[in-house]
């Protein structure tokens, strides 16, 4: 098991070049959980995708949460998913196959493959993989426009030229707790089961990923997220279920009804 225990995600911005969206509200001095306002003027965004993230966070503002893939319990697109507490890596000779912990939710990565010449478009994408030396390289395209295409939680939209590069590699536990304590500046911590073990002393899993759409973004920017060993040693239950409560709308969602019971 992999943990990383901040609320917003746990991203860590790059130490130079362009980064992700982050949020213009804050609370005790980092990003307030309760309150999504994505920086529009981030210079990575084209102007449909900043119109998107200010109209956004303007919802947000008036208290409302805005629907997001997450809260709405739909399939979590790259790098939107990178916000889950938990992951685990399953290692096979001709696949990796990537766990995540809130709703169980699951990626396959095809090893030393190429991606096809005809794509059907999916909710993960089309990923491949391969080692060079000690980092896993994924290379993922095709993933699927939803009805709640965002790419992080303040709103940022993707086209169909997605493309998300994810580099992983074990680093020392000294080197995982500077850079979560990095990760601390921007994002609260959660506590609890996935908060990292004490007694642990082996090797954390850092992430860096590299975004590009030509659709969106006048640049590719990165960002990277660490994970340690967490308190948590057992997959816990956390299941989304679609309901007719829309919280974000203001009213519940039109559904058919009866006027007697059926028996």
């Amino acid at each position: 098991m992999w943990g990383n225990p901040f609320l917003t995600g746990g991203l860590e911005q790059p130490p130079s070049g362009p980064g992700p969206v982050t949020n213009r509200s804050r609370r005790n001095g980092v990003s307030d959980i309760y309150q999504f306002v994505g920086d529009h003027t981030n210079p990575i965004l084209k102007p449909r995708a900043a119109e998107a993230v200010k109209k956004h966070g303007e919802i947000s503002l008036t208290g409302v949460t805005y629907p997001t893939p997450g809260n709405q319990c739909w399939p979590e697109p790259l790098p939107f998913i990178f916000h889950n507490f938990g992951m685990q890596i399953l290692q096979q000779p001709h696949q990796i196959t990537i766990l995540y912990s809130d709703n169980h939710e699951v990626r396959r990565v095809r090893l030393n493959q190429p991606h096809p010449a005809q794509m059907t478009p999916s909710w993960y994408g089309d990923s491949v993989g391969r080692y060079e030396g000690d980092t896993l390289v994924i290379d993922t395209i095709g993933i699927k426009i939803g009805p709640f295409a965002m790419v992080d939680v303040y709103g940022t939209p993707y086209t169909e030229a997605l493309h998300v590069v994810e580099r992983y590699r074990l680093i020392d536990q000294e080197a995982a707790k500077a850079a979560q304590d990095l990760g601390g500046i921007e994002n609260q911590r959660a506590g609890g089961g996935w908060t990292a073990d004490p007694d642990y002393k082996g090797k954390g899993l850092q992430l860096h990923f590299t975004v590009e759409d030509e659709g969106v973004f006048t640049m590719h920017w990165s960002a990277s997220k660490t994970y340690r060993r967490p308190l948590v040693t057992e997959w816990q239950e956390v299941v989304c279920a679609e309901n007719p409560h829309e919280y974000y709308a203001g009213k519940d969602t039109e559904v058919p009804r009866t006027g007697k019971p059926d028996f």
